[in-house]
């Protein structure tokens, strides 16, 4: 009898377990991925939008330039400047939030979507 109780015991513990390690795993499924395309899906294109063409309607009403058009005017250390200090009223500054690598991946990232 106490090893038929110590078995249920054990089975519960074991249903718990995966219980936790179930819902532990759908609450990261919901997280944004890291690296430089989940920064920016997360940060970036709500304005510059998936593909970079800036025709979301956030991006147009703070006229954001379509990366194809913007990499041929623009530097990656001028980008990347303007990710650290932000630009005007309409873009946040984010050196507080990101390390130079993250800034720097990030604006690699970004100029790669003219590629496609």
């Amino acid at each position: 009898m106490a090893n038929a109780k110590r078995r249920l015991v054990v089975m519960g513990w074991v249903v718990m377990g995966g219980l936790l390690v179930s819902l532990t795993l759908s609450y990261v499924a919901g997280v944004p991925e890291q690296g430089a395309e989940g920064i920016y899906g997360h940060k970036c294109a709500v304005c510059h939008g998936k593909d970079g063409a800036a025709k979301t309607a956030k991006g147009k009403k703070v006229k954001a330039k379509d990366i194809r058009e913007t990499i041929n005017k623009m530097s990656e250390a001028e980008m990347i400047k303007i990710v650290e200090d932000g630009k005007g009223k309409d873009m946040d500054s984010f050196k507080k939030e990101l390390g130079k690598d993250e800034i720097k991946a990030l604006v690699e990232y970004y100029r790669g979507l003219a590629k496609t």
